[in-house]
């Protein structure tokens, strides 16, 4: 009998490491999206290698318009853990050459002190992007603190855009780059720093731009998000309202209504008026055009305005916009416009 009990006590005992292991690694995107949702309040970094091998078996990292959320996770998880980071990414390699981009673009995001050092001592380990690591090294390509939002255009600026004269603009912006939300949205996920969403705030002033269907494209976006993820997120609401006060007036108007809408649940109001918003722009034209017109400034003219495409995030191949862990992202705005 005791042999037998000490038999059975060797087999209770010995499955614990193959247990502890089974437990890191993810056999799902969905596994890999709750794990995530809930990340900021139980960071688990030794657990983001095998949560970007997943993504990267799944199809996740490739387009960079839909893996945006992802790279701004991954970056806010390296972050958060310097002393760790390069172990992190090393386990997270190899990666395919399409997916590559994901590791390269999450260091420069970091915001890691010593993020050039990393990037070069991991450099051999990604050759297919090679390019784009001298890139970020050299700085032409600007790292997540270094992207400016756009600033609004002068008087005379907006005499030059309605007679077809180019104004020059940084070519990497927020305003350019609406996947850059979502990458912010990425960050807040992985640290839960105000940080993040403060950036997201900045935007919201473009949500009653007249002139530019881009900008109001992103701070539509950024509205709804807000809205529908403050719904979601007891935290993010509570974090919503004490930010409140700290804003200015441009802000603080449309924050109060996303604070109200995630409050009554009305989300989805705030969906149908960007969206008619987003349609009037189209069919009338920027503010300034028409204001000059009427003001005899300059002659009638028509200017051509392109709604910026985006990539659909979906957990599936069906074409469902992204819930990230129920995380409402810019992809699923720009599926509704769509529509």
């Amino acid at each position: 009998m005791r042999y037998v009990l000490a038999a059975l006590a060797a087999l209770l005992v010995l499955p614990v490491p193959a247990l502890a292991a089974a437990k890191s690694v993810f056999y799902t995107r969905e596994a890999v999206v709750a794990w995530a949702d809930n990340y900021r309040h139980k960071p688990e970094p030794s657990r983001l290698p095998a949560a970007i091998q997943m993504l990267s078996k799944a199809g996740a990292l490739r387009d960079p318009d839909s893996a945006a959320f992802h790279v701004g996770f991954i970056a806010g998880v390296l972050g958060a853990n310097p002393r760790i980071a390069e172990k992190l990414v090393i386990k997270m390699l190899p990666l395919p050459e399409a997916d590559q981009w994901v590791v390269v673009r999450a260091i420069a995001y970091s915001g890691l002190p010593e993020w050039k050092t990393l990037l070069r001592n991991v450099a051999p380990r990604l050759p297919a992007r090679q390019a784009m690591v001298d890139q970020y090294i050299a700085g032409s390509l600007p790292t997540l603190d270094n992207i400016e939002l756009d600033k609004n255009p002068t008087f005379l600026e907006k005499m030059q855009m309605h007679v077809g004269i180019k104004v020059p603009t940084p070519e990497i912006s927020f305003g350019k780059n609406p996947e850059l939300l979502d990458v912010l949205w990425g960050q807040y996920f992985a640290t839960g720093a105000y940080q993040s969403i403060y950036r997201i705030l900045s935007m919201l002033p473009w949500s009653k731009d007249r002139d530019m269907v881009d900008r109001l494209t992103v701070g539509s976006m950024a509205k709804v998000t807000l809205a529908n993820n403050a719904t979601m997120y007891p935290d993010l609401l509570l974090l919503l309202k004490s930010m409140t006060k700290y804003q200015t007036e441009e802000i603080a108007k449309p924050l109060a209504e996303v604070i109200q809408a995630a409050e009554t649940a009305q989300a989805p109001r705030l969906k149908k008026e960007a969206l008619a918003a987003i349609d009037e722009l189209k069919r009338k034209g920027p503010g300034y055009r028409r204001e000059m017109t009427v003001w005899g400034y300059v002659g009638q003219g028509t200017i051509a305005v392109t709604c910026i495409t985006l990539a659909v995030v979906s957990l599936t191949a069906a074409g469902i916009p992204c819930v990230v862990g129920g995380a409402v992202t810019s992809a699923a705005l720009n599926y509704w416009t769509a529509q």
